[in-house]
């Protein structure tokens, strides 16, 4: 992967595919830019789509300086820049949709749209410690790997999938799309957590009303709920709002089929108006 250097020192290792309007990509806490696969199958050929690590992940190491969600911003839009992406159709998924609302709110000029998939604007949403995901949290830490693998796919995926599936060969599948075993938790992912927690976009959220906003949640997503999804539609003036009925935390790579779909929507329909 190639290796972008920026002035403190971090390295941000990045991908590039297809030609096209601009596509940045930005994932959540815990996942590689591999995680964008489906997506970057089904954009590239109308897009150029760049997908990256965030800091201190994957192969954006050693970390430096602290994780806030101001610095992440500012490490996409480092690639931006070094890329050549003047504008860019910006898409986040869960901590990734919210550095793209502080990349969005800090240089709304670079956006030609949001499309942001199963987020929230208050962080403290995303790590508010319900009974269930106390438990399944803690399963992801204890017990053998395969218990671990399995209590991971519980936190993301719909419980109705997992009933019929081979938990063993779904686990193995999104480990080569992670990027990692889903056993492991990559060291960073707490401090990821803790950023996302501390950030709150609610009141600057109505400065984005010119820049055409997606949101997506799943219907049965335990991390990001659709009450996070609806009010963070509802605090950006004109955004859509789509909840997929059965989608989950990882909808992106479970509902990839309409996800896609929507994306594609969404970026053409901004095309249009661009060329018109």
């Amino acid at each position: 992967m190639p290796l972008l250097e920026l002035s403190d020192g971090s390295r941000i290792a990045y991908e590039v595919e297809g030609g096209g309007s601009p596509v940045l990509l930005i994932q959540g806490v815990g996942v590689a830019g591999a995680g964008w696969q489906p997506q970057v199958r089904a954009l590239c050929d109308r897009h150029r789509v760049a997908s990256f690590d965030n800091r201190g992940l994957g192969a954006s190491v050693p970390l430096v300086g602290a994780i806030t969600i101001e610095r992440l911003a500012g490490d996409a839009l480092a690639l931006m820049d070094a890329l050549a992406f003047e504008r860019a159709h910006v898409v986040g998924h869960s901590m990734g949709g919210v550095i793209a609302q502080e990349l969005a709110l800090r240089a709304p000029e670079r956006v030609l749209s949001l499309s942001l998939l199963c987020t929230f604007a208050r962080g403290k949403d995303a790590v508010a410690l319900s009974p269930w995901i106390v438990w399944t949290g803690m399963r992801t830490r204890v017990g053998t790997r395969r218990m671990r693998r399995h209590a991971f796919l519980d936190m993301i995926m719909p419980a109705a999938s997992l009933r019929s599936a081979d938990r063993d060969a779904l686990a193995a599948e999104l480990a080569a799309i992670f990027g990692r075993d889903l056993a492991d938790q990559p060291p960073v992912a707490m401090k990821q957590l803790s950023a996302t927690g501390r950030h709150d976009a609610s009141s600057r959220l109505a400065a984005l009303a010119s820049i055409p906003t997606l949101v997506v949640s799943g219907a049965h997503d335990r991390i990001a709920p659709p009450t996070t999804g609806r009010r963070l539609a509802e605090l950006i003036p004109g955004a859509r709002y789509v909840e997929i009925e059965d989608g989950a935390h990882a909808v992106v790579i479970s509902g990839a089929e309409r996800v896609n779909a929507l994306l594609i929507e969404h970026l053409d329909a901004v095309e249009r108006r661009r060329a018109a």
